[in-house]
């Protein structure tokens, strides 16, 4: 096949759609197809099978905002879409944005089926003006995903039933859905390692992902100036975002051991979660969730929050694992909980390493192949009807 994928989002992988992404072009190209590349990187300008797209100007408010956040917008341009697009046997469009309107509705006007994948929560966007919980701005965000994109899509890719769910019921009708996890790469398993020097006393608990409000890292903060075990207690932040500064000034006031807050490589994230004796997953929002999933992979026990804007939940065992959103006092619980029952949490990890299984990446990858090739396949038969 000749693939096409838009990336409205690309740049460092410092996020789970451009990972996702990265994953996904990766597998296609080992597969053997043609894929070719669309974002508005200028580091992979010259490269082969890249286009490039200008960036976007949206305006002082909307520039500030994509800023803090580390990512770069493109902006349509006919002559790169014509480009990259030629003999394309399909088209992949990542996210919904600003760009995806008048690139899909050109796509479509050239007759080449599109495929649109859902990797952001209207809340993503309406928690940046603190609007995330009024139900008509959300309404609005998956409206304009809608009419961006996804009305003109022949199928759409859903990481987990949580989005699709939203999504359908906010859309008020079906959709050619295929809920197919992003997936977790091989290399995240476990492996037998000690505690470094530094942490050998400490009970070590981890969070892995974006630092920004909707993954509410203040709760955890919280729970850890609560806990019993606060002395004891290193918290590992791997991830870069907004709100660093406040997770260290808030861990200047109220916690024993400083936290550590830095982006890892994959290897080195690899032995960190086979030290750590907790993962911490407090975000209020949240679509899938790769990294709960990678140390679960590892055998490492997470606490999760039971938010109902949070898809993460469902990969909960049982109530162990759980705690109450935005509830830093339930949430120090279940930490001293798991401190004090070692025996508990090494039987949880291994069930968590059972169930591990179903989110093979190269499995979850071969389904994404075969949703391409069931779409192409669909669309060449409209044709000749």
């Amino acid at each position: 096949m000749n693939i096409t994928i838009i990336c409205e989002v690309f740049g460092e992988a410092n996020n789970g759609t451009t990972i996702a992404a990265i994953n996904l072009i990766k597998f296609m190209k080992k597969q053997g197809h043609n894929v070719k590349v669309v974002c508005p990187d200028e580091d992979k300008r010259g490269l082969e099978g890249y286009y490039i797209l200008p960036k976007q100007n949206l305006g002082t408010l909307i520039n500030y905002m994509i800023r803090i956040n580390d990512i770069v917008l493109a902006k349509f341009d006919k002559k790169i879409i014509d480009e990259a697009v030629k003999d394309a046997d399909i088209v992949h469009i990542m996210l919904p944005l600003f760009a995806s309107r008048k690139t899909s509705k050109y796509i479509a006007r050239l007759g080449i089926p599109i495929t649109g994948g859902f990797h952001a929560q209207a809340e993503n966007f309406t928690n940046q003006i603190a609007m995330q919980d009024s139900r008509l701005a959300n309404k609005l965000i998956y409206r304009w995903y809608d009419g961006n994109v996804f009305r003109r899509a022949q199928a759409i890719h859903y990481p987990t039933q949580f989005i699709r769910d939203i999504f359908e019921k906010e859309r008020g009708r079906k959709t050619n859905g295929y809920v197919i996890s992003n997936g977790v790469n091989k290399i995240f398993k476990p492996k037998p390692g000690q505690k470094p020097e530094q942490f050998k006393d400490k009970y070590c608990i981890l969070f892995t992902g974006r630092l920004s409000n909707e993954k509410s890292h203040r709760i955890l903060l919280e729970a850890v100036h609560k806990s019993k075990y606060n002395d004891k207690i290193q918290l590992i932040f791997a991830g870069k975002g907004r709100t660093e500064a406040a997770i260290r000034k808030y861990s200047k006031k109220h916690l024993v051991n400083q936290p550590l807050i830095d982006f890892f490589s994959r290897e080195k994230l690899v032995e960190i979660i086979n030290f750590c004796d907790l993962y911490c997953h407090p975000a209020e929002v949240e679509i899938e969730a790769i990294a709960c999933l990678e140390a679960i992979s590892c055998g490492l026990v997470p606490v999760i929050a039971n938010s109902p804007k949070c898809a993460t939940k469902s990969f909960a065992i049982d109530e162990r694992s759980l705690f109450n959103v935005n509830d830093s006092t339930d949430l120090a619980r279940k930490i001293d909980y798991f401190i004090e029952h070692p025996e508990e949490k090494a039987e949880l990890s291994r069930k968590y390493l059972e169930e591990s299984v179903n989110y093979d990446q190269d499995e979850c990858m071969r389904q994404m192949e075969e949703m391409f090739l069931k779409e192409v396949e669909k669309f060449k038969k409209k044709e000749l009807v």
